[in-house]
């Protein structure tokens, strides 16, 4: 499926946990994957915000976390802390409230990257048994995600039926800014042409 419909799909889980976790001992993460941002969204850049988000959500920031950010400070050019840094810290914070990390759109991740990814992850969930990980991705990444995670993954399709991406369509052409800009006839050449074009996520 199109990464805007998987985007669609994460942001009601994302809602969900956020709402469930109201109150709790638990952190909500996310990470949205870009096409056209894969070179920025390296294994240590994504896990990083995703520790910045749990962190935030703290009563104060661990000791060993504050440390390791204050020994990064003090390096040549203050560099930030490595990806095995960054995985020490996230499982540190595991042992403080429960974690819940939500990654949209893996498949539009570098591919050497999505390797690092799914390793970092698995480490996480080794060490951290409470965190749970919600992954959306189009099939083609199915066998490596499960290679990389096995034991530790349940997997569901999401196949989008044909009147609910008609039905989409319509609600986004209905808010569409600039009605003169498409006639009838396009808006019918539209709801006909993209639902024939919709694939599994």
């Amino acid at each position: 499926m199109a990464g805007a419909d998987s985007r669609d799909v994460s942001s009601l889980v994302i809602d969900s946990l956020c709402d469930r976790a109201r109150g709790q001992n638990v952190a909500v993460s996310c990470f949205y994957f870009d096409f056209a941002a894969q070179k920025e969204q390296s294994p240590t850049s994504m896990l990083g915000a995703l520790l910045k988000q749990v962190v935030g959500g703290l009563e104060g920031v661990p000791v060993e976390i504050a440390q390791a950010y204050k020994d990064q400070r003090g390096m040549i050019g203050g560099r930030g802390p490595g990806l095995s840094d960054i995985l020490n810290m996230l499982q540190t914070t595991s042992s403080e409230k429960r974690i819940f990390i939500c990654i949209d759109a893996l498949d539009e991740c570098v591919a050497e990257y999505r390797v690092k990814i799914l390793n970092s992850l698995n480490k996480i969930l080794q060490k951290s048994p409470r965190t749970r990980v919600f992954v959306t991705g189009r099939p083609h990444i199915q066998d490596e995600i499960e290679k990389r995670l096995s034991g530790r993954l349940t997997t569901m399709r999401i196949t989008p039926r044909r009147g609910d991406i008609i039905s989409y369509l319509r609600a986004r052409l209905d808010e569409d800014t600039i009605p003169d800009a498409m006639d009838s006839s396009l808006e019918a050449d539209i709801l006909k042409k993209i639902p024939e074009d919709i694939s599994e996520m």
